[in-house]
């Protein structure tokens, strides 16, 4: 039993990108039907957040933190993209219901969240269970300038301003 965990947790170990790796390239749908490729950010600084699921408290939090601060962001020279697995009518929804001024990526075969490496095993309370991962990347043309592992929902905003790579 001991060697099929070990084993396990091997096969659900996250290959999460790290600073200097390029962002492969990744075509999904947004809020909207429309196609979103990496290749549509290729020379530009952007944000590229996961969460969960649209409309839960920690996500709606993270979510309408990064529209507050969206003027800040874009004056920092970057764009937003959000990512989950939801639908997406789900997204279109949680975006209009909170007027997010960002895409919202419906990548609901995981293509984009596969390709980030934020797919994986999760524990809470007590469960263990396969889910996104909350992480940022701050992409400058195609390459991870930062990632922030341990997103503060209320606060996220700051994090993003306070890191060493917005400027």
């Amino acid at each position: 039993i001991y060697t099929i965990s070990l084993i396990l947790k091997q096969i659900y170990k996250m290959n999460t990108l790290k600073i200097g790796d390029k962002v492969p390239n990744f075509s999904v749908t947004d809020q909207d039907g429309n196609i979103i490729t990496m290749q549509d950010y290729q020379d530009k600084k952007v944000i590229v957040f996961f969460y969960p699921a649209a409309s839960t408290p920690g996500c709606t939090a993270e979510a309408c933190n990064l529209r507050d601060y969206y003027k800040d962001l874009q004056d920092k020279g970057y764009e937003i993209i959000g990512v989950s697995a939801d639908t997406e009518k789900k997204q279109s929804n949680f975006r209009n219901k909170y007027e997010f001024p960002f895409p919202l990526l419906a990548d609901t075969n995981r293509a984009v969240i596969e390709a980030f490496g934020v797919w994986g095993l999760k524990k809470f309370m007590g469960r263990e269970y396969d889910g996104i991962h909350r992480k940022t990347f701050l992409v400058h043309s195609g390459v991870v300038a930062h990632v922030i592992d341990k997103v503060k929902t209320k606060t996220h905003a700051l994090q993003i301003l306070e890191s060493d790579v917005v400027s």
